[in-house]
């Protein structure tokens, strides 16, 4: 089954490489009015997935991910068409020069070709990745969770009838339908096929590309974010910036996990933190030197314990450890982090240069929210994917990561000397 899919999608490849920019944005536009026409019978299988999952036991972060209404939807059609209204790159000249021997040499930018995504609880990518390929002339082929199993068939359902509308191959977006985990496996194998492979999802299902795709694998997603609360800070604007960090949309990876405060003003910050903290619900989980100064303030604390500074909450917890200084804040963020984003928070300008330079993550903050790295709020659109890797793209990867480009030379009959 894998294998015929593989063959399609390919084939549609060569199809959409050579498509003018009109005739997509044409298809992406009709793909945002069959969304919005299809919108009740999407909502009725998104529902039944939200049941099932519920049922199984599936966490109310995990549900929130799951969940579509009409707002969401809406908001994910407006981000189709913002797409139509994005540049684009294929085609695009990146440079060029002529040589001394005479031939005119330029790089320019061409579709990868076909581009595997697996992914968990967001149904939104399906329509994220389907639309940002298609901008990009690649086929793509989806294998999402079976959390998602009812909204992806609509979903893609809705695509393929739009592109044949616009008279594109349906192959185009292609879903992998049966839930069984042995087709991961098999489509991890699909070199002969696929270009570029992204998991979306938790540590082990990037751990099981890593180790065993013979794809070349994008990896990201995955959040363990920080923000470094220094000595000179303007509380009232520190607090307001971490509890938007935290309880924006707390299911997401941009979210703020671990907050470092530096231990000159600690004292004085954290039962405002914990005041500020307790009207937004967010329950704190203390190291042992802020549990003390924690617990007489109106938040839940608990004790942190060491494994949760490793992993996403995805939910109103917080982690609160105290640093010595900038120095430490660094080197906890070197020994924790995911590469992901993290933030300074201080008035010292010396402190937040340095902050930019040595933490290295594929976005970094100061005196902002960790909640913005996103492909739409970024001006890319929407995203494939957030890459914590450094090849061949890093952070939000919008239309130029789904690209990749060819050497071009013209001669006059030219040969090599």
């Amino acid at each position: 089954m894998l294998e015929e899919m593989g063959k399609a999608a390919k084939r549609a490849s060569y199809r959409l490489a050579v498509l003018s920019t009109a005739q997509k944005d044409r298809a992406l536009a009709m793909i945002a009015d069959f969304l919005e026409q299809e919108c009740e019978s999407i909502l009725m299988a998104n529902r039944l997935d939200v049941d099932n999952a519920r049922q199984g036991g599936m966490s109310e972060a995990l549900l929130d991910r799951l969940a579509l209404n009409e707002t969401r939807l809406a908001a994910i059609a407006s981000d189709v068409r913002q797409v139509c209204r994005l540049s684009d790159p294929v085609g695009r000249v990146i440079d060029g020069s002529v040589l001394d021997n005479g031939l005119t040499l330029e790089r320019r930018r061409v579709p990868l070709g076909v581009v595997g995504v697996i992914y968990e609880a967001r149904p939104n990518v399906t329509i994220d990745v389907a639309t940002l390929c298609l901008k990009t002339g690649n086929a793509v082929i989806l294998r999402g969770g079976k959390e998602t199993h009812h909204t992806n068939q609509a979903m893609v359902k809705v695509v393929q009838r739009a592109l044949e509308q616009a008279g594109l191959p349906g192959d185009a977006i292609q879903a992998i339908e049966n839930p069984d985990r042995a087709l991961v496996a098999e489509m991890l194998k699909l070199d002969r096929y696929i270009d570029m492979l992204i998991p979306r999802g938790g540590a082990g299902l990037h751990k099981l590309c890593r180790e065993n795709s013979t794809i070349p694998v994008i990896t990201g997603g995955i959040g363990v974010c920080h923000i470094y609360v220094d000595a000179d800070i303007h509380f009232d604007s520190a607090l307001n910036v971490i509890e938007n960090a935290k309880t924006q949309r707390p299911s997401t990876c941009n979210t703020v996990e671990t907050l470092l405060v530096s231990q000159a003003v600690a004292a004085s910050f954290l039962p405002a933190l914990s005041v500020k903290m307790q009207e937004a619900g967010v329950t704190l989980h203390a190291c042992p030197r802020c549990l003390p100064l924690l617990q007489s303030g109106p938040a839940a604390v608990l004790p942190l314990q060491g494994a949760e500074l490793d992993d996403e909450w995805l939910s109103l917890d917080l982690n609160v450890v105290m640093v010595g200084d900038l120095d430490g804040a660094i080197e906890h963020i070197r020994e924790h982090g995911t590469g992901h984003s993290d933030a300074i928070l201080t008035q010292t300008m010396a402190h937040a240069d340095r902050f930019v330079r040595e933490v290295d993550s594929a976005a970094v903050y100061v005196n902002a929210s960790t909640r913005f790295t996103d492909g739409g709020q970024f001006g890319l659109g929407a995203e494939v994917a957030v890459s914590t890797q450094k090849l061949h793209a890093r952070g939000p990867m919008g239309l130029e990561a789904l690209t990749t480009y060819k050497w071009i030379g013209r001669g006059d009959n030219l040969v090599r000397r």
